[in-house]
């Protein structure tokens, strides 16, 4: 829920504050909050696991909040959560069988994307950042998934938190300036709450939980995103764009609701 729905925070604030110095601060406030409430240094595992996964997550956000800058937070929101369908795709680079399902979720998906955003050419940069984006948090869910069992969930995440810092410390330092009230309250939740509580709840659920069981809880977040758009920045959706979120949101859950039908009642739970 605050993933989905702070999208509409940052949109704002980025209007108002460089979009770089925005994310530079959000993940510095993001790895105090974890140095404040952390108690010992990572291991070796831990710091190279949070480092890797770090650096893909500092990428997806990076993705993201450019691609914000020309789209609307609805339409960012609905291609974000494409990587829920993404994820067993790049699971398969690491062996695991790929269902027919999630071809058909896949291509579903990504025609409810292009009816979103008003056909091919109205297919902009900003919704080609953020495919980018749905692609890195993909692999994201799929590193932890596999390096985060057996490790410290906050031990991992405040690494991740210090990295993505890192990289965005290069380029926003230099258009570094006193944010206004607003701002400064867009770089507080995002850096607290979608950051810092996020990633280390995030990271530990993925010690528990395979990645597509994950990306199942957190399909909702495009939903979420979607709710927010309307009621609080005021998008509106004509008949093709709503279309296309409808197309979307139905390959994003029908993918992860289908192997739970079909299961027997007498199957345990894989956890």
């Amino acid at each position: 829920m605050v993933w989905g729905s702070t999208l509409d925070l940052v949109k704002d604030a980025i209007t108002q504050y460089p979009t770089l110095t925005f994310l530079e601060l959000r993940f510095v406030f993001a790895f105090l909050v974890m140095v404040a409430v952390v108690r010992g240094l990572p291991t070796r595992r831990e710091l190279a696991v949070g480092l890797i996964a770090g650096f893909v997550l500092a990428a997806g956000y990076l993705f993201q909040t450019v691609g914000l800058q020309s789209t609307s937070p609805g339409n960012s929101g609905l291609i974000t959560g494409l990587f829920v369908v993404l994820t067993p795709v790049i699971d398969r680079l690491f062996g695991v069988a790929l269902h027919r399902r999630t071809l058909i979720a896949v291509v579903v998906a990504l025609g409810g994307t292009v009816l979103l955003t008003g056909g091919i050419a109205g297919i902009g940069l900003g919704d080609l950042l953020t495919v980018g984006c749905a692609v890195a948090f993909a692999l994201h869910m799929v590193l932890l998934s596999r390096w985060s069992p057996g490790l410290r969930a906050a031990q991992v995440a405040m690494v991740q938190m210090a990295t993505a810092a890192t990289c965005f410390t290069a380029a926003g330092t230099a258009q570094l300036r006193m944010p206004t009230g607003g701002v400064w309250f867009a770089i507080l939740v995002t850096g607290i709450l979608a950051s810092a509580v996020g990633y280390y709840v995030l990271t530990w659920a993925q010690a528990h939980l395979s990645a597509s069981r994950t990306a199942l809880i957190v399909a909702t977040e495009p939903a979420w995103a979607l709710v927010a758009a309307v009621t609080l920045a005021g998008q509106r959706f004509g008949p093709l764009q709503a279309a296309g979120a409808a197309l979307v949101l139905a390959a994003i859950v029908g993918h992860e609701l289908a192997p739970l039908k079909f299961k027997s009642p007498h199957e345990p739970v894989q956890t």
